[in-house]
């Protein structure tokens, strides 16, 4: 069970997201700006104020790309 993938990512004030078709995330903020290509069986859902990724199965590659791609965002 990956504890880290099923954390939410909260998104602070004046921080903006968006998830592009080719599943590259970017995340703008007062700080600069961030893309980050993500698996295309991870799946990113913006919630309100939170980033959510969920994955299809729980093999064993799935659930390591699950937490892995939460941490980089």
């Amino acid at each position: 069970m990956s504890r880290i993938g099923k954390k939410p990512v909260n998104l602070p004030k004046g921080v903006t997201v968006s998830v592009g078709s080719d599943n590259v995330v970017s995340v703008k903020g007062p700080l600069g700006e961030l893309f980050q290509a993500v698996d295309p069986d991870i799946t990113v859902k913006i919630e309100g104020e939170e980033i959510v990724l969920t994955r299809p199965t729980d093999q064993k590659r799935h659930r390591s790309m699950h937490g892995l791609y939460r941490s980089l965002i």
